[in-house]
C-alpha cells in the first residue's frame, strides 16, 4: 500500500514576488513556498530550501535567490540538512518510507498493531515515529487506525448480513465502542446507514443573499450543511445527493432558521445561536473547532491554524479539513488564507471568499 496525499496546486511566483513576503516564509516554514525561491545565509555561505529545518538566521544576513543555480554562481554551497537541489530532502524520503510501511502494517493487521509494534517496524523510536506521522498526516497513527477501520466498517456495514457481522468483520472487540464510534463519525446509529439513511430526516430551506442562493438544511442533531450556489434547484439537488435515502423535505416551519443564517451572512459578527450536526475526522473537528476561533474580520494562514492545533507540519492537512467543510460560514474556512496574505481556493468560489472578507471587514469598521 502506497501513502498518498493531495498535493495543492502551485502557488504562482508572484505570492512570493518581495523579499518581505519570501522572509514571512521562510520564518514559518511555509511548504507553499517550496519551488519558488531559496534563501542564502551570508555569514555560513550556504543556501537552503523556505522549510529548512536549521536554525532561523537573522534577518540582515539572508539573501534570496530564485534558483539553485542562481545562488550558486553568487558563491554558496547547498545546505547538508535540507539538500536544496532535490526535489525532496533524504530525511523527508526516509520519513515518508517510514509512514508508507507503517500504514501497510495498519492496513493489514487484526487487531491494530500497537505503536511500539508499529515503530519497531520501521526501525524509529515509539516517541520519534508518532511525532513525524502526525506532523505528515495530521493524525496520530492509532487515529488514522481508526479511521480505517470506520471505513471499513461503512463499506461491510452496506454489504454485511447484519450490523453483528460488520462489526466483529471490521475488528472491534465491543458492540458498546462500535456504536459510540460510528455514531459520532456516521452522523447516525450503524443500522440507519446499514439501511442507507433511511428513517433520518433532514429538512431544509433556501433563499436569496448577497452571496446567490443559500441552502441550508439539518437533521434532529442540528445544522448539517450550508450551501451556497446561483441556483435553488441545483443547491437541493446537490444535498439529494449526498443523503441519497434521507426523508428530505422543504419545511416551512424551517424557514426561522433560513432567516437565521441569512442574517448571519449579512453581519457575521452577531454569532450563529443554531446547533451545528458536525460530521468528520478527528483531524477534521480539531481544525474546524480552530477556524471557529478566528473573530470575524480577521484571517490565519493555514501555517498558524497548523500551529494553533498543535500540528505544525500539517499544513497541506489543514488545508484539505477546510476544503472538506460543508457548513459555510458556521466554519468560517473562509477565514483562513495563504501566508502572505493571498487568496486561496474555497470550495463555493474565489469570488464569495473575497466577498465574505470584505463584508465582514467592513462590519468591523463600521462598530
Amino acid at each position: 500500500m502506497m501513502l498518498t496525499r493531495a498535493i495543492p496546486s502551485m502557488p504562482e511566483k508572484s505570492a512570493f514576488a518581495t523579499d518581505e513576503y519570501r522572509w514571512q516564509a521562510v520564518t514559518a516554514r511555509d511548504p507553499a513556498a517550496e519551488g519558488n525561491f531559496w534563501f542564502a545565509v551570508t555569514t555560513t555561505g550556504v543556501y537552503c530550501r523556505p522549510t529548512c529545518p536549521s536554525r532561523l538566521p537573522l534577518r540582515r544576513n539572508v539573501r534570496f535567490f530564485d534558483s539553485p543555480d542562481a545562488a550558486e554562481a553568487n558563491g554558496f554551497r547547498p545546505c547538508k540538512r535540507c539538500w536544496p537541489r532535490q526535489a525532496t530532502s533524504p530525511i523527508d524520503l526516509v520519513h515518508t518510507r517510514a509512514i508508507e510501511l507503517a500504514c501497510a502494517l495498519i492496513h493489514d493487521s487484526d487487531p491494530v498493531p500497537t505503536l511500539d509494534r508499529i515503530a519497531a517496524a520501521v526501525g524509529m523510536s515509539a516517541y520519534h515515529f508518532q511525532r513525524i506521522f502526525k506532523a505528515q498526516l495530521g493524525v496520530t497513527p492509532k487515529q488514522y487506525a481508526l479511521a480505517l477501520r470506520r471505513q471499513r466498517t461503512a463499506g461491510a456495514l452496506a454489504a454485511s448480513s447484519s450490523v453483528t457481522a460488520a462489526l466483529y468483520d471490521a475488528g472491534y472487540g465491543s458492540s458498546g465502542h462500535f456504536y459510540t464510534e460510528l455514531g459520532a463519525t456516521l452522523g447516525m446509529t450503524p443500522v440507519t446507514f446499514r439501511r442507507g439513511a433511511v428513517g433520518e430526516t433532514i429538512r431544509f430551506g433556501v433563499a436569496e443573499c448577497y452571496l446567490g442562493w443559500v441552502l441550508v438544511a439539518a437533521t434532529d442533531r442540528g445544522l448539517c450543511t450550508i450551501d451556497l450556489g446561483e441556483h435553488p434547484d441545483v443547491l437541493e439537488a446537490g444535498l439529494r445527493e449526498r443523503f441519497p435515502n434521507a426523508q428530505i423535505s422543504q419545511d416551512a416551519a424551517f424557514s426561522g432558521w433560513t432567516q437565521q443564517v441569512v442574517c448571519f451572512l449579512e453581519a457575521p459578527q452577531r454569532g450563529l445561536d443554531l446547533p451545528l450536526d458536525i460530521q468528520g475526522t478527528a483531524f477534521q473537528q480539531r481544525v474546524w473547532a480552530a477556524l471557529r476561533e478566528i473573530p470575524a474580520g480577521s484571517t490565519w494562514s493555514y501555517t498558524e491554524v497548523a500551529e494553533h492545533i498543535g500540528a505544525p507540519s500539517a499544513v497541506r492537512a489543514v488545508a484539505g479539513a477546510c476544503a472538506a467543510n460543508q457548513l459555510a460560514v458556521a466554519i468560517p474556512c473562509h477565514r483562513v488564507v495563504r501566508q502572505n496574505g493571498a487568496l486561496s481556493g474555497y470550495r463555493w468560489g474565489i469570488e464569495r471568499k473575497q466577498k465574505l472578507l470584505v463584508r465582514e471587514r467592513a462590519e468591523i469598521d463600521r462598530g
